[in-house]
């Protein structure tokens, strides 16, 4: 749910506002109206210094150390080191000075290195030519002479390095320390870690807070200070308390849709875990709802259904206990653990475990077996029944919330062409159900759906706008009957990918079960080759299922459920003054 809002105004002196911003830094609840990027040198330059400090966090909790810069530098020059050496080595001890003393003396040297089908044994007859070694299918070679008999043969000679073959070696020697020096510092930074940390929470704090104050609104020739601020209400007493004693001058109201206050939602501690996905979309603005006890239940279940494997729940469920023990996941880990439980149990409502049907089991209690889903339902696969029927409740569902949000905004003669078409979607929904249920007869039915639809298209098509021409409002709701229609249709086909990712996740770990079976055979050392293919199989099966159960549930709550429910995520997030700063 979202919390309410109280509306804060300040007025106080600008000399006293640096230390005002401190105190409700301490309190830890007021959201200051502030600027989130940067506004001037000094804030842009706070910026960066904490984003210079974020990445160095992140990039010593990697455990890596290529990407810092002076190891960079450092393994940079051991490859420069080594390629010179290698490039050495093929001429045994070669020294500089002795090719410079040879020169002084009249006698020249050219170093060449062909490959050793190229090589010319006539010019060991034609030149003073000595093979020095071979390496990887090249010959290396020198040949020695005086200025006037310069070597004739189609091979470019070799520019050799300044630095003789024990000057490499001493340089690689070199070039190892420095790295493995550098190794030892990012360790020893790595286990500081802690001492950064909350050097980049102080200066989070430290920019906020300049922020807060940058944005006051300036009056009195800069004397005053007048700034807004928004607290939850259940904060008012002992805030209020707080503020007098302070001795600050302050106005509150209670927040209206108009002053576009932050959004703090208060769930419990299930549905607490979903916030992450509604703040990948967007969160409430303050006269919505928040959607995230409806994408709990929902993303759960659809998440499941695309799973729809008990033994790929299980496996969930490790991974989650795993995860409480890497502190960067273990946010998420509670999250993992409730989806691989909700896999679970609808993995063995689908009678499925690691692709195996479980239903002939004989050790499977009955009041278990009873409640799973049967292959058949009416002729039709039952999943794939099973996905449409709770697709249309999800839809349904949708559009009663839109409906109470806009009796609740608007008022009910502003949303008459709303109520319209919940009542003829919904009744009509809910009728069918208690029909094919055999609670009311066919003759009900008709009496009931004319009703309804009688009802239904005075508020669709004359009363849609009531400060509208009545004729308009017929030809707008012909228009929206059109698109209704089609995307109501269109909407519940979507929730077949519940059925149909399921489906192939069964289907491709049953072929990986097929092949372990076919590589058993009568067992013996077959079990071997079984393991592996069913080990590797179905780890490369829960990766892919998990990526699609991830993705298409999203789906179908931000597009399906959220069109049909109106919501439009435009809201800001909470975000108070605090020293305690993530």
């Amino acid at each position: 749910m979202i919390e309410k809002m109280t509306k804060y105004s300040f007025i106080l002196q600008s000399s006293r506002t640096d230390a005002f911003l401190s105190e409700l830094q301490r309190l830890g609840v007021m959201d200051i109206t502030r600027s989130e990027k940067p506004v001037d040198d000094e804030s842009r330059r706070r910026f960066e210094e904490c984003g210079q400090m974020r990445k160095r966090i992140d990039f010593l909790r990697s455990g890596v150390c290529i990407g810092d810069e002076d190891f960079d530098a450092a393994h940079k020059n051991l490859q420069d080191a080594e390629n010179m050496l290698k490039t050495l080595l093929p001429w045994g001890i070669y020294e500089p000075s002795t090719v410079s003393d040879l020169a002084e003396k009249g006698v020249l040297l050219s170093f060449y290195r062909c490959p050793i089908k190229r090589f010319d044994p006539a010019w060991e007859s034609a030149y003073a030519l000595t093979v020095v070694g071979e390496s990887e299918g090249n010959r290396y070679f020198v040949i020695a002479y005086t200025p006037d008999t310069v070597p004739d043969i189609p091979l470019v000679a070799l520019q050799m390095p300044a630095s003789s073959t024990m000057e490499a070696k001493e340089a690689v020697k070199e070039a190892e320390l420095a790295l493995h020096v550098r190794e030892k510092e990012l360790e020893v930074e790595r286990a500081g870690i802690g001492t950064l940390e909350d050097e980049y929470r102080n200066a989070l704090a430290d920019l906020d807070r300049y922020l807060a104050n940058v944005s006051a609104e300036k009056a009195s020739e800069e004397r005053i200070d007048v700034m807004e601020g928004f607290a939850p209400s259940s904060e008012d007493e002992n805030l209020k308390s707080e503020l007098d004693r302070m001795g600050v001058f302050y106005v509150t109201e209670a927040a209206g849709a108009g002053d576009r206050p932050p959004i703090k939602l208060k769930n419990n501690k299930f549905v607490s875990m979903f916030e992450v996905l509604t703040d990948m979309y967007g969160r409430p603005s303050y006269t919505e709802f928040d959607p995230t006890p409806f994408i709990s239940v929902f993303f759960l279940l659809f998440f499941a259904m695309c799973m729809g494997d008990a033994g790929y729940g299980l496996i969930l469920i490790i991974a989650g206990a795993l995860l409480k023990k890497v502190r960067s996941f273990s946010k998420l880990a509670p999250l993992v653990t409730a989806l691989g439980a909700g896999t679970f149990v609808v993995g063995t409502l689908f009678h499925t475990f690691f692709s195996v049907d479980i239903a002939g089991w004989s050790w499977i209690p009955e009041c278990v077996k009873n409640c799973m889903v049967p292959s058949k339902i009416a002729g039709y696969d039952g999943t794939m029944i099973l996905a449409l029927v709770i697709g249309i409740i999800h839809l349904c569902l949708a559009m009663v919330v839109r409906t109470v949000c806009a009796l609740k905004n608007k008022g009910f003669l502003e949303s008459l062409g709303t109520v319209g078409w919940t009542l003829f979607i919904t009744g009509g929904v809910v009728t069918g159900a208690l029909c094919l249920a055999g609670v009311i007869d066919s003759g009900t039915v008709k009496t009931v759906l004319c009703i309804l639809g009688a009802v239904s298209a005075v508020g669709i098509f004359i009363l849609n706008d009531i400060h509208r021409n009545p004729l308009k409002n017929i030809g707008s709701g012909l228009w929206e009957t059109y698109n209704t229609v089609t995307g109501i249709l269109g909407d519940v086909l979507s929730y077949l990918r519940l059925y149909a990712l399921g489906l192939a996740g069964s289907m491709l770990g049953l072929a990986f079960n097929n092949l372990g079976g076919m590589a058993l055979g009568d067992g013996g050392l077959g079990w071997i080759p079984f393991i592996l293919i069913v080990a590797v199989g179905h780890t490369l099966n829960i990766a892919m299922a998990v990526l699609g159960a991830f993705v298409h549930p999203l789906r179908l709550n931000f597009l399906e459920f959220f069109k049909n429910s109106g919501y439009e995520g435009s809201g800001r997030n909470y975000n108070p003054l605090t020293n305690k700063q993530s």
